[in-house]
């Protein structure tokens, strides 16, 4: 038989379905007596809401947040000192705080009918000064979101250190203004909810395109008022989430009081507009870094002042304090210095709310941090990557605990960054850009390095407090009469190749060929808690525990198949799928078809608990796990136009196991998309009164395939030390360095000009611009 577990490349099970048109998403699901609900929604960014005027005919079709009855607010709250929570009604309630908030919902058969009476809906609004730039947000005069608040920072995080000694001995110092842009997440698919009430269940069910349907169901019945019991959540399948699809949104609120006042389902569909305009909601990062080293090129210290513009309101479940309060903590990332202080500001701003996108955090630290380093090794003379040698965290150093408490599990860095610079072969490169290019376009190489914590387990999040704390990780096996599987787990799929990745697992542990290996996953009411699909955590968690299930079975298995080859236990062993002693074998279909069809065929000792199990997993040390990458990149950039192109890019990374390298380097390649998204294209701009300046594709420019380089990507295989099978989790690495790569190569080729980059994205105007500045200085 031929083997399918882990290591092997198996093809991906689910794609047959999509190639063929037939998953079945939020926007598939049609019920009976089904209605379509539409927002009425704010179109200015800050503003007291003084009148709703809805025309009386179109009073059973209209709801405002004072119909919603006994409906609380949305409260995520947190642990961390300091702290201050949001209350974000799912309607508007006396203030709007963002273009593009809730303030009614408009019901109809039909979606365009519904948009119709929204329409009619008339919103008298007293503007109010909004708070658009996160550095003016900071300032004691700002107007306030929250007034309750006082000022307008829900947390502060710090890592106080001494930096005194660093600055004291240091050669060199070079401090830098560092800025990355606000995004817009853009799965294929958006959001989009279905709910229904089961008058005689008495219970709501929710379609909806989530990543972590538990929590939904726990901020849903919290927010509601129901019981758990009352509520089943149903992911189907969900076209991309990358984050973006894991909170607990006002629009499954409004949607689930609906339905159960209504006696009727209803289905809101996001459209690209409302994603766009209203959504708007990760990466923006502000910096005032600092290094100090020597002149041979040793980092002594960092200090940084970092800002985060987490929006209009604090989100369920991770609150506003995830990507400011790892920002901090994620900068020292692969480096080993002595002296390090950092702050880092959570501040409200009339915007969407700040999500957890792909890389939480580390892609804003990881600009940082990268760009100093080249920063510093253009100021003593040295080559970039000979500086980051210097400073690596060593391999024989492994696990090792860096100056922000941060517990490396495993990895030899010097060694990926070696390989990278090996691969993209920067010596050829460098002769290169010393010849130039025939049309003048100046050729730079850029390297960035990160390492990327992963599957955080109960300590780190118990620490912070918030509504979210996971726990042991639980997947029910069941082997069935003819001898296949069925998976049960409580996280859900949104690209990750799941049905094929935990197939492997049981193939791995039980012999079974990955197609009669069945997946149910998400439904609340069918499968295990779990805290969803985020921070990428499933493959070494779920992983970990269908492994541990899986093992739990094969006792029972043996007992079984010794009874039936007639030798004693202790002399049978368990091997691809069957009980094996002395060249006889029983298979595992045979073994199941006696416990559930031929009982009487049973040996007395055979466990009561049968051929299903659901078990639980943790780490050993559950800070998780790090994996780690080099990206190194050489670009072509037109000083004329402003216009860069990526001529080679190399990746050589760490995930530890790799239980499907096809699929890691799939994650790896969509991570990379994202990430050029991030360094050249993608941008939401918003005027001085909060309006969003981009509202369509045409506006917000993604990479396409054309975009897009063909990347090498080479794997290392350092098995962490805490996990099942060695596995580190990848799921969000690939979209971390890109941004850093991209600049540093830029600036790279900027350099003999005196021109710099220290803002993402790098769109033509910024680049223009920085050779401007730079030739208006060389001029005064």
């Amino acid at each position: 038989m031929q083997k399918q577990g882990i290591g092997k490349s198996v093809p991906r099970k689910e794609d047959d379905r999509y190639l063929r048109g037939k998953g079945q998403f939020v926007g598939d699901i049609r019920l009976d007596g089904m209605v379509e609900a539409a927002f009425v929604r704010s179109p200015l960014a800050h503003a007291r809401i003084k009148a709703i005027d809805i025309p009386e005919r179109l009073r059973g079709q209209v709801y405002t947040m004072d119909d919603l009855e006994g409906v609380k607010p949305i409260v995520a709250s947190s642990a961390l000192p300091g702290y201050k929570p949001s209350r974000q009604w799912p309607l508007a309630r006396g203030k709007v705080r963002q273009v593009g908030e809730l303030i009614a919902v408009c019901i109809a058969p039909t979606r365009a009918q519904a948009e119709d009476i929204a329409a009619e809906i008339e919103v008298d609004l007293e503007e109010l000064p909004a708070v658009v730039d996160m550095l003016k947000g900071r300032q004691p005069d700002a107007p306030l979101l929250h007034e309750e608040f006082g000022d307008n920072l829900y947390l502060v995080s710090s890592v106080a250190g001494d930096i005194a000694p660093a600055a004291k001995r240091a050669d060199v110092t070079v401090t830098r203004e560092i800025r990355t842009a606000r995004q817009c997440m853009a799965p294929m698919e958006g959001r989009g909810v279905v709910a229904e009430w089961h008058e005689r269940l008495g219970q709501l069910t929710l379609w909806t395109s989530t990543q972590m349907p538990h929590i939904v169901r726990n901020g849903l019945c919290d927010v509601l008022g129901l019981e758990q019991r009352q509520v089943r959540v149903v992911p189907p399948d969900v076209g991309g989430g990358f984050g973006y699809k894991g909170i607990l949104l006002p629009e499954e609120i409004c949607l689930g009081w609906l339905a159960m006042h209504l006696g009727k389902p209803v289905r809101w569909l996001e459209d690209r507009r409302e994603h766009l305009t209203a959504n708007a909601n990760c990466r923006e990062h502000h910096y005032v870094i600092t290094g100090y080293a020597t002149r041979d090129g040793k980092l002594l210290g960092v200090e940084a002042e970092a800002s985060v513009d987490s929006g209009a309101y604090s989100i369920y479940p991770f609150s506003a304090c995830l990507e400011a309060g790892q920002v901090a903590t994620n900068l020292p990332a692969v480096y080993d210095f002595e002296s390090y202080r950092a702050d880092a500001y959570a501040v409200a701003t009339n915007k969407p709310p700040i999500l957890p996108y792909r890389g939480v955090a580390r892609t804003g630290v990881c600009f940082a941090i990268e760009l100093l380093v080249d920063a510093l090794a253009r100021e003593i003379g040295m080559e970039p990557h000979e500086f980051r040698q210097r400073n690596l965290v060593r391999p024989e150093q492994m696990p090792f605990e860096n100056i922000a408490k941060k517990y490396l599990d495993s990895g030899d860095y010097p060694t990926c960054l070696e390989k990278a610079v090996k691969s993209l072969d920067i010596e050829t490169w460098r002769k290169r850009q010393k010849e130039g290019l025939p049309d003048g376009r100046r050729i730079g190489i850029g390297v960035a390095m990160y390492c990327e914590q992963a599957a955080h387990g109960t300590s780190v999040y118990a620490a912070w407090g918030v509504p979210m704390i996971p726990g042991f990780e639980q997947a029910g096996v069941r082997i069935t009469p003819d001898g296949g599987v069925e998976l049960r787990v409580g996280s859900h799929s949104h690209g990750q190749s799941h049905e094929t990745t935990f197939a492997q697992i049981v193939n791995e542990m039980l012999g079974v060929p990955v197609d009669r290996v069945n997946l149910v996953h998400g439904d609340t009411e069918y499968t295990p808690y779990s805290t969803g699909t985020w921070g990428s955590r499933v493959m070494v968690m779920a992983g970990g525990a269908i492994a541990a299930a899986c093992e739990e079975l094969i006792p029972r298995i043996l007992v079984i198949g010794a009874h039936l080859l007639q030798v004693p236990v202790g002399k049978v062993r368990f091997e691809d799928g069957a009980v094996v002693a002395d060249g006889s074998r029983v298979t595992l279909s045979e073994v199941a078809h006696v416990w559930y069809l031929a009982p009487q065929n049973l040996p007395d000792n055979a466990d009561d608990r049968g051929l299903e199990t659901t078990k639980g997993y943790k780490l050993k040390r559950d800070t998780g796990t790090f994996s780690y990458a080099t990206h190194a990149v050489a670009v072509a950039v037109d000083c004329q136009t402003g216009m860069l192109e990526v001529l080679d890019y190399v990746i050589v990374e760490d995930g530890g196991t790799l239980v499907n390298p096809m699929v890691v380097d799939g994650q790896i390649l969509g991570g990379l998309a994202q990430g050029i998204g991030t360094a050249i294209y993608e941008e939401m701009p918003f005027d001085g009164q909060g309006q969003p300046l981009a509202s369509t594709f045409s506006d917000y420019i993604v990479p396409g395939p054309t975009e897009v380089p063909d990347a090498r990507i080479e794997h290392m295989e350092t098995p962490s030390p805490l996990s099942r099978f060695g596995i580190k989790g990848v799921g969000e690495g690939g979209a971390i360095a890109p941004p850093a790569a991209i600049v540093n190569a830029v600036n790279d080729a900027l350099a003999p000009l005196g021109a710099e980059i220290t803002e993402s994205p790098v769109t033509p105007r910024r680049l223009l611009s920085a050779i401007a500045a730079a030739q208006d200085g060389a001029g005064s």
